[in-house]
């Protein structure tokens, strides 16, 4: 007797790009002898931890069926404000950092706020989001403003060693990457906030049926994202311990592809945490290979992405066509029964 391994086709698009990965990373280590060190896959968390922190975020609002295109420019500005308070002001950086969190947070609630009070579009009023943080970086400083303050200093020269691997660690932003996707994962997947992020962007209409509060959740999704965005300018302004309006240019999109890739459905209600994870490494390590390479442009990197992003759009489609199939096909058999029942009992 022999038993069928059947895998739940919610987990197809996740399991694709797993699998993708893989084969991209053994593609890389039987052809490159530098990915074959632990240390080049654990520079794929190190050169990617601020990308990973806002697409946290992002997966958040794509599963509530929105869209921010303004956390590039949140992260700009995060770098700009900060460096400036530390080095004109002399503020410490102990009290910069939770003001650079309060700010993110605050800009994507008011952004939520205006979605769903005024029932605007989101790509509409995150794209005006968009253009005034990165106008308001310029505002402030049109040049680079270089950060010297001694803890930001201590944090970007950090290093954590792995133990059982000579030579291998993870930089500070990583382990603040990682640490956000483990919390990222809980409350998205096991509190009731998470389930009710789902509802949201499964079908907004039934949720505000089964008694959700929809307009909260959908400010909370936007502030959380606008938290995530600052966290990553925090990260990456101590990775280069400098703030410039130019920061961060197009993450936005890179951040919206790695959800996509990872799996989530940009029509919301369905998607994993841990997928983007994925997405982001996956970009991450075909940026890493053609760098191994040597020989092809960096906008390769893009070319692929772009490809891999309209596959996983493409499979997305025909996903959610095969479900509202099935939906349709359930809802007549439904409607049938009674019928023929009824002209049985005629």
């Amino acid at each position: 007797m022999t038993t069928k391994l059947k895998i739940n086709r919610k987990f197809v698009p996740v399991l694709t790009t797993i699998g993708v990965f893989l084969v991209l990373y053994f593609y890389g280590f039987l052809q490159y002898k530098g990915m074959r060190t632990p240390q080049a896959f654990l520079n794929l968390f190190v050169n990617n931890a601020f990308l990973l922190i806002t697409s946290i975020g992002m997966t958040f609002v794509i599963l509530s069926k929105g869209i921010d295109l303004s956390v590039g420019a949140m992260i700009a500005l995060t770098s700009v404000t900060s460096a400036a308070l530390l080095e004109r002001t002399g503020l410490s950086p102990l009290i910069v950092i939770p003001l650079m969190l309060l700010m993110g947070t605050l800009f994507g609630a008011t952004m939520g706020m205006i979605i769903h009070v005024f029932k605007v579009q989101p790509f509409i009023v995150t794209l005006a989001g968009m253009f005034f943080a990165r106008g308001m970086c310029f505002f402030i400083s049109l040049n680079a403003i270089p950060i010297r303050d001694p803890l930001y200093r201590t944090m970007a020269l950090y290093r954590l060693q792995l133990p059982f691997f000579e030579r291998a660690f993870i930089s500070l932003g990583a382990v603040t990457a990682l640490i956000v996707l483990i919390v990222g994962m809980y409350v998205a997947h096991f509190t009731r906030y998470g389930r009710s992020v789902y509802a949201v962007g499964g079908s907004e209409q039934s949720a505000l049926l089964m008694g959700l509060p929809v307009g909260r959740i959908k400010i909370s999704v936007y502030a959380l994202n606008g938290f995530c965005s600052a966290l990553a300018g925090i990260v990456f302004s101590v990775s280069l311990l400098s703030g410039h309006g130019l920061y961060a240019t197009s993450v936005e999109l890179d951040a919206i592809a790695s959800v996509v890739i990872g799996g989530t459905l940009l029509t919301g209600g369905q998607g994993y945490v841990f997928g983007t994870l994925f997405g982001v490494l996956v970009t991450g390590l075909i940026q890493m290979l053609i760098q191994f390479n040597g020989e092809l442009s960096s906008w390769w990197t893009r070319i692929a992405v772009g490809a891999l992003t309209l596959i996983f759009i493409g499979v997305q489609s025909l996903f959610v066509s095969s479900r509202k199939r099935r939906a349709i096909t359930k809802q007549t058999v439904k409607e049938t029964i009674p019928i023929r029942s009824a002209e049985g009992l005629a």
